[in-house]
């Protein structure tokens, strides 16, 4: 049985919580928080007695197999960046594996201190994008794979919320039905950038959108933002709307967060609903798992690893810049410093 930790005790880590009920191999054993009562109200509500306020005291008393850093990627009401230097914290004290939140980065600077830990670090860490791993969307992906819609020529995916907010949910999407596939070059364009420092959380324009090339010739369309998305979700709120759409030459595939819909020669047109959160605590569930996989046999890799989103991040990063300076990104790019002073600054100017 494998032993778990929790960093962070906010809303997003009773989705992280609730999965438990569902995974086999592993138990939730200890939880940190800086804040002392909604510590207590979270171990109160999961049954867990081990609670922390230091990370450092936490990591070297319970020795967890896996670490759940399920924080803001920024100091709250502060624009200081700290996934770095919690990820950092894990890797020195010798995790085996950490599950980070999305997004992995926000800009140039963090972008590249956590592509330099993973370059040196031994923890096995994933970034939670469980999208990969909802039941109806891993259906979707069965029939990709099995040819059921021929050839792939292009996929269309989007996001009502921020790139920086659901960017890393969408691009893993697409990723996951061309086989993690690297893109080479990006066209962007970015507005609602005079507010890009101050977004709660997640600092990042407001809409952004753009088109992809990847290195097997597969071309994705992106939208981000609460402009988009109207069409094909009846969910008004803004985390409502997540969609990919495949297309190939003989059908295609649609997931999207309440409905479902398909066209393939043998089957003709098929659609129904989701129920989007019954379906999202198997999918963390199934993601847990499979980080327990990875730590069973080193050449299971989880499709969410660090690299990996790392990869789907500069694309962002590369949307923005291409956003900012007018031309086609190509990938990976080293981004600059600055990048969202660049934009906000822009922004004014204009």
């Amino acid at each position: 049985m494998y032993k778990s930790a929790m960093l962070g005790c906010g809303g997003r880590a009773r989705g992280h919580a609730e999965a438990y009920r569902f995974v086999k191999r592993g138990k939730l054993a200890a939880i940190c928080d800086m804040h002392q009562e909604r510590l207590n109200n979270f171990g109160d509500e999961y049954a867990i007695s081990s609670r922390y306020t230091d990370l450092n005291e936490m990591l070297q008393k319970e020795k967890p197999d896996v670490l759940h850093i399920v924080t803001s990627p920024v100091v709250p009401g502060s624009n200081e960046r700290i996934r770095y230097l919690l990820m950092k914290q894990a890797s020195n004290h010798g995790v085996p594996a950490a599950v980070v939140e999305k997004p992995v980065a926000i800009e140039g600077e963090d972008w590249k201190q956590i592509a330099g830990l993973a370059e040196e670090t031994k923890t096995k860490f994933v970034v939670n994008t469980q999208l990969n791993f909802h039941p109806k969307n891993l259906e979707l992906k069965r029939d990709v794979a099995d040819g059921k819609i021929g050839e792939i020529k292009f996929i269309d995916a989007s996001a009502r919320s921020r790139a920086s907010e659901q960017g890393g949910h969408i691009l893993q999407l697409a990723s996951s039905y061309i086989d993690n596939s690297h893109p080479i070059r990006v066209l962007g364009q970015v507005s609602g950038t005079e507010d890009v420092n101050s977004a709660p959380g997640h600092p990042g324009p407001l809409h952004a959108v753009g088109h992809v090339l990847y290195e097997n010739g597969v071309h994705v369309s992106l939208a981000f933002g609460s402009e988009f998305g109207q069409m094909v979700s009846d969910d008004p709120g803004v985390y409502g709307h997540k969609r990919v759409f495949v297309v190939g030459t003989k059908g295609f595939v649609h997931w999207r967060f309440n409905s479902w819909e398909r066209s393939t020669l043998s089957g003709g047109y098929e659609s129904g609903p989701i129920n989007y959160g019954e379906q999202d605590v198997v999918a963390q569930a199934n993601f847990t798992e499979a980080i327990f996989d990875w730590l069973d046999d080193e050449t299971n890799v989880h499709p969410t690893h660090l690299k990996q989103s790392l990869v789907e991040s500069n694309l962002i990063l590369g949307l923005y810049y291409s956003g900012l300076t007018n031309e086609i990104v190509e990938l990976p790019f080293e981004p600059p410093n600055g990048l969202m002073d660049d934009l906000e600054r822009s922004c004014n100017l204009n």
